[in-house]
Formats: structure tokens, C-alpha cells, sequence
């Protein structure tokens, strides 16, 4: 039975890995005040900013779909990890040695335990892209392989900044090597390295150029396979990893991990049709250059794209898509979009008139034509309309009219409606019809609906955003967690006087002490107060793990997300908060519990007869007396502390 790590050892790990650090591999974040950083949310599809992350307390919050916690849960969220899993991740990548406590008791460094399956598929993949990389320049059967890439124009340094390697034609090399790595036959199996038969497992990639296909915090999650040999069985020209527990095709994008860091910076990102045409592009300096891995860009990939862009309405990007000018690559931009509308960011073509791919040109016409053809790029919303109508003879009138009606419906789905009629205008010039005759198909057009317009009718890049609305984030929330309303009235100063709590600690030493369950109405609020007592409540002199024990301390998923919720959200005061503004959002709470009670009691001496019960009826009036003269102390206090 493998044992526990130690727990100093758990709060080496957080202390070292830096929230921002690793959140900034999934999400492009940008300054939000107030010492916090926001985001497109990674668990869920949003189009505007909600999605926040407080490097100085090391955690984050969604405020759409109420996810948080701190570096560890993250992870654990973010790529299906495990606990202990994380942990490991995090301290392989910020070099803490691990100390596991046995079942015995004993404790000491030693290598680390059993991997879960994720962690075991990765060392796989890790040690699968080592092993091909060395095959390709020592191998002699390689050769075809590096002639390839010489023939592309890649030298050993571009093959070696990719990752790009050799799979040995044997069929069991890569079996055999990693076999002595200590990793089973399944687990090589169920990591798409290897493929059984009759007659036992084997290598599933022979003979063939190998691109390493990373996610975006660069771990190696499958390959990309090139075809060199005429005898090898496989006629597909690319063979690509089947789908694994970390591989799935629609939500990787090869060259992520190269591009992402300028994907942010520049808010653009070049999607290209292929591995080479990435290293090509990346080589040339266009360094945002990504592909699909095998298959058409979807819903998926544009998701993984739009938080890299924090693609919402006030940080527009470039989403520029390079295709073949031939008719495969016109469908291609056709099915580009098709999916336009999930992106705020402007879309645009880029094709090379001789037909010619960022590797074919870089190799025929130098570095600077690939950055040329990027620089221009076109709408999409304007090339697909010309494909439309490059399919008419609009020398017949009956083709022009069959021209206009089939492309009212692509004006008809452009998004921002104020340009719709300068489109129309557009499009009676291009076809030679009277343009009011153009704007009645088009408003035909937009009441037939999506089944209209062509391919499906979605909303047109390059012609204008309709604005979103964005949702109230308050009234969200994940399926089974019950959260606050951030902007429920009812609860503002319990919400307050906690969020001060949880961000400034110190400031709370004493006060919070006087507050217990009965002071918070809102039942999420008392178990927040619960956990924060359970983990020794404030301190002047917090420790690092703190935080970590009072997310610990919550009783269920709502209290976990308020706390993480409360711990990022900026606190309503201006300025530097103080002890005395903490004393008297404290005092406020419990100045509220005070009147509460008045009213009860207040409601009581009214039903009853101070002549029949006369002592109880006395009692009950001298402890309201007590009850005003407390509020009214309570009440000078918040005034006296900022607030009115």
C-alpha cells in the first residue's frame, strides 16, 4: 500500500507554485485591479470575463460557474488529475522532492509512488517522444526521414525545436524501450503507443516521421505520424493517436505550447492546415501559427483558442485561417465559417494565389513571403461571399438572381445589423442588381431563418459583432451548488464582513471571535464562518497553509466555492482596508443580530398581558432595554469605524 505525502511537503508544493504561473498555461489572463487577474473560464463557455484568479491568497474563482480553489484543485479540475496526481505534477515542475509517510509510519524520500493512469500515459508519451527523437539522427533507416525534412527545408535545429523523431520500421523497438522504463504492455496499449494482434503487442507507428503533439502546458499527449516508405501496409499518408484518456483529437491543437505566449500577446492566432506549414510559419515569424491534428477545426478547438485570445468584446484578437486555393481548401474556409460565430475575435483568410502552403512557400519563396501572405489576409465573411458567387454565370440574369438569393442569406447572418445594409449595397454591385431589390431577398432571407443562408447560415467574420449580453454572473452557478448572489442586498454586510475576513485576516484578530452562527442569515455564510473558525480562525501572523486549511474546513461545495468566490472579489471600500473598518463590519453583523432579536422580543411583549404575566413580561422588557443599549454601542462602533 503506497503511502501518503508528507503534508510540509504539500505546503512546499503551494507555496512554490504560483497560481498565476499555472493558470496562465490554460488561460490567458489580464489585469483586473485590486491585485486580481481575469479570464475567459476554462470550465465552461462564456463571452465575457468571469473567470478570476488572486495570485497574492493562490486561488481562483469563477463567478459564471462557481468553480475555485487554489493551485492544487486547478489542476486537478483542469486536466481530470487526481490529488496526489497534482501534487506530483507541480513538484516535478517546480522541483520538490516529495517525502511520503508509509503505513508503518516510517517517512523518507523515495521515488514516487504508483502513478494514476493520466500520470503513467504521460511518462509514456514522454518517453516514447525521447525515444523517437534519438532514432532520427542515429538511426541509418531514418534516413528517408531526415531527407524529408532537409527536402522542407528543416535542419537539425528545426527538427530538434519541434520534437520531431523517427519511429524504427521493427515494429517492436518502441515496445521493447519502454518496457524497460518499468511501463506495462496495457497501460501502452490504453495509451495508443502500441496495438495488439494475435500474435501479441506492437509497435503502432513504423516507419514513419513522428511530430510529438503537446497540450498547452506542454506535456506530450500523442503524435502525429508521416508516411516515408512505399512497402509500409498503411496508405494513409499521416496516421494520427487514437483517442486516449489524453488524447482527444477535438481539443488539441499542435504547436499550442510553442504559440500560446504569443497567441496572448498579440491576440492572434494563425491556424494552419498541417505540421509542417507550423514550423514553417513559426520559423518565419509567425509564431502563432497552430494546427489541427487530423481533423477539422471545431467547437472544441475554438474554445481552447478563445481563452487563449480572451476573445470577449473588449479584448478583440485575429483568428486567421490558411487554406488551400483549390476546392478542398474553399470548403475548408466554408466550414471556418460555419463556426465564426463562436468568436468575438475578427476572422480571416489568408490564401496564397499559386495555390502554395506556408512550408511550400517558405521553401520556394523565402521566410518573408509567409509573413506577407499572413499580413494579407482577407475577411472570411468577403472570401466565402466571392466563393458563392464565383459559382454563377453572372452574365445570365437568371444567374444573378440565383447568385443574389443564395448570398442574401450569407448578408443576412452577419452579426452587427448596422452593416447589413452596407453589405447589401455591397453585394447589388458585385452581382449588377438594383440594391433594393437585394435588401428585400435579404430581409426574406433573415425572416426564412438559419435555413437560408448557406452551409448552415452562421453568423459572418470580417462583417461586424452583434454586442453580447453578458449574464449576471450572481445567478449561476454549477448543477447541485448553491451559492449566494454576490449582489443580493439582503446579505451585503455578512458578505462583507467575511470577504475581509478570508482576504486581510489579520485585520479580523479579536473581532471575529465575537461573531457565531446566528449572526449570518444566509445558511452558506454561517458554514463559511465554520470553516474559518475550524481552521483556527484569523492570526496576526497567518501561515502559508491557511487558506488551504479553511477550504479544507468547508462542509460541501457551496461553502467551498463562496469562500473562493469571497478571497477574489474585490471589497466594496476604496483604499487600503484597516482593523477599525474590519471592527466595524463586525460590528455591523452583530448590530443586525441585535435588531433581529429586538424584534422578536418586540412581537412577544405584544402578545402578551402584563398583568397575567407580569414577571415574565418584565423580564422580556428589561431585556430589550439591554438588547437597544447593545445595538446602539454596536451602531456607534460601525459609525465610528467608516460606516453609516
Amino acid at each position: 500500500m503506497a503511502g501518503r505525502i508528507r503534508e510540509d511537503d504539500i505546503a512546499l508544493v503551494r507555496e512554490r507554485a504560483r497560481i498565476d504561473e499555472v493558470v496562465s498555461g490554460y488561460v490567458t489572463l489580464r489585469n483586473a485591479g485590486g491585485g486580481s487577474l481575469k479570464g475567459l473560464c476554462p470550465f465552461h463557455d462564456e463571452k465575457t470575463p468571469s473567470f478570476h484568479v488572486t495570485p497574492s491568497r493562490g486561488l481562483y474563482h469563477c463567478f459564471g460557474c462557481q468553480a475555485g480553489g487554489d493551485v492544487l484543485s486547478f489542476l486537478q479540475q483542469v486536466e481530470g488529475l487526481s490529488f496526489t496526481d497534482a501534487i506530483e505534477r507541480l513538484a516535478d515542475r517546480y522541483g520538490v522532492q516529495l517525502r511520503y509517510v508509509e503505513p508503518d509510519g516510517s517517512s523518507g524520500a523515495r521515488p514516487r509512488r504508483d502513478a494514476g493512469q493520466r500520470s503513467r500515459l504521460l511518462e509514456a508519451h514522454r518517453a516514447a517522444a525521447e525515444f523517437y527523437v534519438g532514432q532520427l539522427f542515429d538511426l541509418p533507416e531514418a534516413l528517408d526521414g531526415r531527407r524529408f525534412l532537409d527536402e522542407r527545408g528543416f535542419d537539425k535545429a528545426a527538427a530538434e525545436t519541434f520534437g520531431v523523431g523517427f519511429s524504427p520500421r521493427s515494429g517492436e523497438a518502441l515496445l521493447k524501450h519502454l518496457r524497460q522504463k518499468g511501463l506495462r504492455d496495457e497501460e501502452l496499449v490504453a495509451a495508443g503507443l502500441v496495438a495488439t494482434s494475435g500474435r501479441g503487442p506492437y509497435d503502432r507507428f513504423r516507419g514513419r516521421l513522428m511530430w510529438p503533439i503537446r497540450d498547452v502546458s506542454g506535456d506530450v499527449v500523442g503524435f502525429g505520424a508521416r508516411r516515408l516508405f512505399d512497402d509500409d501496409r498503411i496508405e494513409a499518408k499521416y496516421l494520427n493517436t487514437p483517442e486516449t484518456p489524453i488524447y482527444k483529437k477535438g481539443h488539441v491543437l499542435y504547436g499550442v505550447d510553442l504559440a500560446r505566449r504569443e497567441i496572448a500577446r498579440r491576440s492572434q492566432a494563425v491556424v494552419v492546415e498541417g505540421y509542417t506549414d507550423v514550423m514553417a510559419c513559426h520559423l518565419s515569424g509567425v509564431q502563432t501559427a497552430i494546427a489541427t491534428c487530423g481533423t477539422a477545426f471545431g467547437e472544441d478547438h475554438a474554445r481552447v483558442l478563445r481563452r487563449l485570445l480572451l476573445d470577449h468584446e473588449q479584448f478583440r484578437g485575429e483568428v486567421i485561417f490558411t487554406f488551400d486555393g483549390d476546392e478542398a481548401g474553399q470548403r475548408a474556409a466554408l466550414r471556418a465559417f460555419q463556426g465564426d460565430q463562436q468568436f468575438v475575435a475578427q476572422t480571416y483568410v489568408a490564401v496564397e494565389p499559386d495555390g502554395l502552403d506556408p512550408c511550400d512557400l517558405r521553401l520556394s519563396q523565402g521566410e518573408a513571403a509567409v509573413r506577407e501572405l499572413i499580413a494579407r489576409r482577407v475577411p472570411l465573411y468577403r472570401f466565402v461571399l466571392r466563393n458563392v458567387l464565383d459559382r454563377y454565370d453572372l452574365d445570365r440574369a437568371d444567374g444573378r438572381i440565383d447568385a443574389m438569393r443564395e448570398a442574401a442569406g450569407l448578408v443576412s447572418s452577419v452579426r452587427d445589423r448596422s452593416k447589413v445594409d452596407a453589405f447589401a449595397r455591397e453585394l447589388a454591385g458585385l452581382v449588377g442588381l438594383d440594391v433594393d431589390e437585394v435588401r428585400t431577398e435579404v430581409r426574406r432571407a433573415a425572416h426564412r431563418g438559419p435555413d437560408s443562408r448557406p452551409a448552415g447560415g452562421r453568423a459572418a467574420g470580417g462583417g461586424g459583432r452583434r454586442t453580447p449580453v453578458a449574464p449576471d454572473p450572481t445567478q449561476q452557478s454549477l448543477p447541485g451548488v448553491e451559492v449566494p448572489h454576490a449582489r443580493d442586498p439582503r446579505f451585503a454586510d455578512e458578505r462583507e464582513c467575511l470577504k475581509l475576513v478570508v482576504q486581510r485576516p489579520a485585520l479580523a484578530v479579536g473581532a471575529f471571535d465575537e461573531l457565531d452562527d446566528d449572526d449570518f442569515t444566509q445558511p452558506v455564510y454561517a458554514a463559511v464562518r465554520r470553516a474559518v473558525a475550524a481552521a483556527g480562525g484569523p492570526a496576526q501572523d497567518m501561515a502559508e497553509s491557511w487558506m488551504s486549511e479553511v477550504l479544507a474546513g468547508a462542509e460541501d461545495e457551496s461553502a467551498r466555492s463562496t469562500i473562493t468566490a469571497l478571497a477574489v472579489e474585490p471589497l466594496r471600500f476604496s483604499g487600503e482596508p484597516t482593523r477599525q473598518l474590519a471592527a466595524a463590519l463586525h460590528a455591523r453583523v452583530r448590530e443586525l443580530t441585535a435588531l433581529r432579536r429586538i424584534a422578536q422580543v418586540k412581537s412577544r411583549l405584544q402578545r402578551m398581558n402584563p398583568v397575567e404575566e407580569v414577571t415574565e413580561y418584565n423580564r422580556m422588557f428589561g431585556e430589550l432595554v439591554a438588547l437597544e443599549q447593545h445595538r446602539r454601542t454596536l451602531r456607534e462602533q460601525a459609525i465610528g469605524g467608516g460606516l453609516s
